[in-house]
């Protein structure tokens, strides 16, 4: 009898722990959109912003990891999973000034951003449109002018259509979550639009106060060249060990990745984003 109390306790228990565990789904109407959004963890706030034809799950197991240690909001973009769209073209400033706005109607003030690829460059006009909402940003998979993409992505651009994606699994993806199971094509044609968009921010990524991470594959969409030059935009690329404090801003690369294996390596994420967010750096001989 007292062994049979003791398990129906333990149950109880662990049924209140993965409860409590699950992220918290919420919706918020933000221009015209119902945006939705999981809230999980506790700590400082940090915004999470996926890629293009994404979704939260599609972000994989990084945001339970972060929720660990932060109160993490991660949201999704217009017309993407289960936010719905609106007569409006997608643009990266139109996507940062709704996360800006968001953070509004939630009540977050200030946060860091972590996004990745076009995330990533919503975070990164979050910080050069709304500085005063961003502590710090990590943009994986990122660049600040259409010069910096591959050679080969360059010139696949012209040659997108909504047909070579309604066939993909995201596509299938879309269906089950959104608001508008049949509204994927008008989306794809809204993001192969993005891509045609100009896209030339150095004057405003130099003007950066905000510390930035970037994060890069070895073999991802951004060139390494144009990467490192962000870093220098940002400060960075200076020799330590003297005497003088390491920039702000940070560059991370992942060996052997390509673009859409960045978001794969949780682990190796969690790694440079948690470090960088407390403000930790390696110690040196002289430090």
């Amino acid at each position: 009898m007292f062994r049979t109390a003791l398990i129906a306790a333990a149950l109880i228990v662990s049924s209140f722990l993965v409860a409590e565990a699950q992220p918290a789904a919420n919706r918020v109407k933000v221009n015209g959109m119902q945006i939705y959004y999981e809230v999980s963890g506790d700590g400082d706030p940090l915004v999470v912003l996926h890629g293009a034809y994404m979704n939260i799950p599609s972000m994989g197991s990084i945001i339970p990891k972060l929720a660990k240690t932060h109160k993490v909001y991660a949201l999704e973009l217009q017309g993407h999973g289960r936010t719905t769209d609106i007569d409006r073209p997608i643009t990266y400033p139109s996507l940062a000034d709704d996360v800006a706005a968001f953070m509004d109607a939630v009540g977050l003030k200030k946060a860091d951003i972590f996004g990745y690829s076009m995330g990533a460059a919503v975070g990164l006009q979050v910080a050069i449109r709304h500085p005063e909402k961003v502590n710090k940003l990590i943009a994986a998979s990122v660049a600040y002018d259409a010069e910096g993409w591959q050679p080969q992505f360059r010139a696949f651009i012209p040659q997108m259509t909504v047909e070579m994606f309604v066939g993909m699994p995201f596509a299938e993806d879309y269906r089950k979550l959104a608001a508008n199971p049949d509204g994927f094509p008008a989306l794809v044609k809204k993001l192969i639009a993005l891509e045609h968009q100009p896209m030339a921010w150095e004057a405003d990524v130099k003007a950066l106060k905000t510390p930035v991470l970037i994060i890069t594959g070895d073999a991802d969409v951004a060139t390494l060249e144009h990467s490192v030059a962000m870093f220098r935009l940002l400060g960075g690329g200076t020799m330590g060990d003297m005497g003088k404090p390491l920039p702000a801003s940070r560059l991370a690369v992942m060996p052997a990745t390509s673009h859409t294996a960045v978001i794969n390596q949780p682990e190796l994420l969690h790694a440079f984003i948690e470090p960088f967010l407390k403000g930790e750096t390696p110690k040196g001989m002289f430090d």
